[in-house]
């Protein structure tokens, strides 16, 4: 055997990557390289095996189809086959591993029964022992993996401490370089999940991509510094340079756009399509927005709906769509011809939807209307047609008032635009002004019922007392004319007997005169 205590020594210091020993070995390598190897006698014909340097397939007995190049290449293999190995001390403590490539300096030098690795590049899985289908290449790619298996590194230090994290995918300088069991990772672009120690099923696909993340599990980042901060945030998704980059730890986000939900920090189930969408919300949760720059404004806001608006830094709970002066017409379907139960929606200056509270608990300086009946009579309906035409070309004749002559009469009741100028009216308070003047017009009416029911009763009461005197007057006239007809008989009797008294005067008158006369005769 061509070793000696100074070069076991000078392997011990090897493990160590001493630069001094780096060009000793490689001397040592290339002097032992000329010289007759005892390990070519091991590896017969039959064994299909091929042995350069010192070293190399030292201790082989039936693997075969073994390809050894370098000092002490697969040193302790034994029956590990169809093993390719190019280095100083490539595979150098594998004994029954099968199907694996190293090639550069230590790569894969720790492996034992690992299969089906690939290492290429300086200490390229170097301290793997049994993980197996592993993939590395670049300089310490998946050095510290030890039983970690279907992992692919490609690029310096790429899964460099992964130790027995598995099914991880890392491409780009440094990316899953401290990833220790983490499974199931894909990090594409330089430093993507660098930091990443425990978390799994992440996807980074950017430069600086989830960096700073260490166990959050099921984020998405891609494009340039996406998720940049995050450290135990999970079930994101970033797409776009510096989206969700200073997430910490809040969870269910989703982010599409050149720095969405950039400022996010704990905010949870957020979701941001746009650039710059959400940007300023921190700690904010719920929120949806959808456009540039929507919902940009809110900070701490929850449950907000932004769809092409900013929005403004105390939104919370609100849905804003569009802006003002921007979109002029609104189109929703599923409204017309479909009857719900509910109150009549009205909209201000500014574009908020809402109705009309009724609740006392929600109104203050309530006092009755008092009489409007002068200024109602002075609004003037009228007929018109609308300049613009509706969405059907039509232009009908419609029917209301004129917000300016309303303005002078009942300024109330008119709705002003953001230049203060009369819009419209505010039809929905009419029916409150004409319930109180109907109100007051039933009040009346009913005065006047009372006033009239009550000379109407005192007419029936004349009535009747006029009916009972004239019943009097008639019976008493009755009465009269019977004692009228007594008295015309007592007056007929009379004047018989007057008329027969008369007579008798007269004939008593005749006899006296006669009885005169004869008395002078005598």
């Amino acid at each position: 055997m061509l070793h000696s205590t100074k070069t076991r020594s000078a392997q011990g210091i090897l493990s160590a990557r001493s630069n001094r020993l780096r060009q000793a070995a490689g001397l040592f390598a290339c002097t032992l390289a000329a010289l007759p190897m005892s390990a070519l006698a091991l590896c017969d014909l039959a064994h299909q095996c091929t042995a350069f340097g010192s070293g190399a397939l030292n201790s082989n007995t039936t693997g075969f189809s073994n390809t050894a190049s370098g000092f002490e290449a697969l040193f302790s293999n034994t029956i590990g086959s169809e093993n390719t190995a190019s280095g100083v001390q490539v595979l150098r403590f594998n004994i029954t591993g099968s199907a694996n490539t190293a090639n550069g300096f230590l790569a894969l030098y720790s492996n034992t029964t690992g299969t089906s690795n690939t290492a290429s590049g300086s200490e390229a899985l170097y301290f793997n022992a049994t993980g197996s289908n592993n993939t590395a290449t670049g300089t310490d790619a998946l050095k510290t993996n030890t039983t970690g298996s279907f992992n692919t590194a490609s690029g310096r230090s790429t899964l460099e401490n992964n130790t027995t994290g598995s099914f991880n995918t890392a491409s780009g300088r440094s990316t899953l370089e401290n990833n220790t069991t983490g499974n199931f990772n894909t990090a594409t672009g330089g430093d993507a999940l660098k930091a990443n120690t425990t978390g799994s099923r992440n996807t980074a696909s950017a430069v600086g991509a989830l960096n700073a993340d260490t166990t959050g599990s099921n984020n998405t980042a891609s494009r340039g510094y996406g998720l940049l901060f995050n450290t135990t945030g999970e079930n994101n998704t970033a797409s776009g340079r510096l989206a969700l980059s200073r997430n910490t730890t809040g969870v269910d986000n989703t982010a599409s756009g050149v720095n969405a939900l950039f400022s996010n920090t704990t905010g949870n189930r957020n979701v941001a399509f746009g650039p710059s969408a959400l940007a300023k919300n921190t700690t904010g949760s719920g929120n949806i927005a959808l456009g540039s720059s929507a919902g940009a404004n809110p900070t701490i806001g929850v449950n907000n709906i932004h769809i092409g608006n900013a929005g403004v830094a105390s939104d919370t709970r609100v849905i804003r769509m569009g802006r003002q002066g921007t979109q002029r017409k609104t189109f929703v379907a599923g409204i017309r011809s479909t009857t719900v139960n509910g109150a009549a929606v009205v909209v201000n200056s500014a574009g908020q939807l809402g109705v009309q509270s009724s609740s006392r608990r929600f109104k203050q300086d309530v006092a009755p209307m008092g009489d409007r009946r002068a200024a109602l009579m002075n609004l003037k309906p009228v007929s018109f047609r609308y300049k613009e035409a509706d969405a059907d070309g039509h232009q009908p004749l419609q029917f209301g008032l004129i917000a300016e002559d309303v303005a002078e009469v009942l300024p109330e009741l008119v709705v002003r635009d953001e230049q203060d100028q009369p819009e419209t009216v505010a039809y929905h308070v009419l029916p409150s002004l004409l319930l109180n003047e109907y109100q007051q017009q039933q009040t009346e009416l009913m005065e006047n019922q009372a006033k009239l029911a009550d000379v109407t009763a005192r007419v029936e009461h004349n009535h009747g007392q006029l009916v009972e005197i004239n019943a009097r007057s008639t019976q008493e006239l009755a009465q009269l004319r019977e004692a009228l007809a007594v008295r015309d008989q007592e007056l007929a009797a009379l004047r018989a007997e007057m008329k027969a008294l008369r007579l008798v005067t007269q004939q008593l008158t005749a006899a006296i005169s006669n009885a005169t006369s004869v008395g002078m005769t005598d």
